[in-house]
């Protein structure tokens, strides 16, 4: 399995976590030409107590947000819109870490229920965003988002996700 997820809180167990973060990530890394085998991500499916605490120590923002990403290698592009570099995929003593990715329940299932769209859709495109800042895709400058933006979306799109960032009737 590529992912190794921990749940911190009982509620994600319902939603299914270990399974929508394992065909998250799979399918991000699979669109990338990466072999899912090669590689793991830890994912700890928490509350907004607990992912403002992370925020707080990590971002120095102690508020409460969707997901937070902790790669294990800088692997961002030098030029603005640039591919980032790929990371080396383990060997015969087991795979490579790509890193840590963190999910809060209470703003995830608030974020879902204003946009109108299932939890696990929602929760689908945060673990594949989350899995793309662990492969070195960033939102900081104009092309990088544009880059990680359709990057997500034709992932979603694999997965039968609606494209978070197309424009919705009456918006």
């Amino acid at each position: 399995m590529l992912t190794d997820t921990v749940i911190e809180d009982p509620r994600w167990d319902a939603a299914g976590l270990d399974r929508l973060s394992e065909r998250a990530a799979v399918a991000a890394l699979a669109h990338l030409g990466l072999d899912p085998a090669g590689f793991e991500i830890a994912v700890l499916g928490c509350d907004d107590a607990r992912i403002a605490e992370l925020n707080g120590t990590f971002r120095g923002k102690p508020q409460p947000t969707n997901v937070l990403s902790w790669p294990a290698e800088e692997l961002f592009a030098e030029a603005d819109g640039g591919a980032p570099a790929r990371p080396e995929p383990g060997g015969p003593h087991g795979p490579a870490e790509l890193g840590d990715i963190a999910i809060a329940y209470d703003t995830c299932l608030r974020e879902a229920e204003i946009g109108g769209k299932p939890l696990a859709d929602h929760v689908t495109h945060l673990v594949v965003h989350g899995t793309l800042h662990l492969l070195g895709y960033d939102h900081e400058r104009d092309g990088d988002a544009t880059l990680m933006e359709t990057t997500e979306a034709a992932i979603l799109a694999e997965l039968g996700v609606e494209d978070p960032y197309a424009p919705r009737d009456g918006a």
